[in-house]
């Protein structure tokens, strides 16, 4: 598998992978594959390594944007930091969810035990976390929500799903209903470049969400 069959946009300045479900970013404690050790891959004739500008999480599949020299990682780095870069997600949510569209706005903090490990919670006295969402359909029992995350937490969708919308994602170990991959992709990414085009990516649906959901035929238009 050569991560530069999975480049869905480059220019001078960045490009954007469809990061595969089950490759982490960053390379896990205990060892093994990621996107890290692999830079070389990605240099494409550039001396440097590229730098990844944010995360996804280990399962999660879809747009991750990465800089190809420092000038490129500032100027991409200040379109974060003011809030200028937006993503979308979708997610299948093991239930049903009331309502229509709406805000969550519920700030997240580190919980930690001995015997599960650490996972984020939703704490008023945690860190700003605030996350759009929009139904895009229900069908047997779950429904395909559309996520905007405002903030950048960990896991942020994650918990929002499962706190904010009282519904875990599926295939979701930690904060869903395990089993089987985790249906959480980020489908687009903006990023405005001041005088230069914006980035403007979208990521096809991975081949385990399945034909009804890859050819636009799943919950949409579902709706209850």
């Amino acid at each position: 598998m050569l991560l530069s069959s999975f480049i869905l946009f480059i220019d001078g300045e960045a490009f954007v992978m469809d990061k595969p479900a089950g490759l982490p970013v960053d390379t896990p404690k205990r060892g093994g594959d990621s996107i890290e050790r692999r830079l070389d891959e990605l240099r494409f004739g550039f001396k440097r390594l590229p730098t990844p500008m944010h995360r996804l999480d280990q399962d999660t599949s879809g747009c991750l944007l990465f800089a190809r020299h420092p000038a490129a990682r500032a100027k991409i780095q200040q379109a974060f930091e003011s809030g200028q870069v937006e993503k979308t997600y979708l997610a299948l949510l093991a239930g049903t969810v009331e309502g229509d569209e709406g805000e969550i706005d519920l700030p997240l903090a580190k919980k930690s035990s001995a015997e599960a490990g650490w996972r984020m919670v939703g704490d008023r006295a945690g860190q700003r976390a605030v996350t759009r969402w929009r139904k895009m359909g229900e069908k047997d029992g779950r429904t395909l929500v559309e996520f905007r995350p405002l903030t950048g937490r960990t896991h942020q969708i994650r918990v929002h799903a499962r706190e904010g919308l009282g519904a875990g994602i599926v295939g979701d170990r930690v904060y869903g209903v395990p089993g089987g991959s985790m249906m959480l992709h980020a489908q687009r990414l903006v990023v405005p470049r001041g005088n230069k085009p914006s980035i403007d990516v979208t990521a096809p649906l991975p081949d385990h969400w399945g034909e009804e959901y890859r050819n636009g035929t799943g919950t949409a238009g579902n709706s209850a």
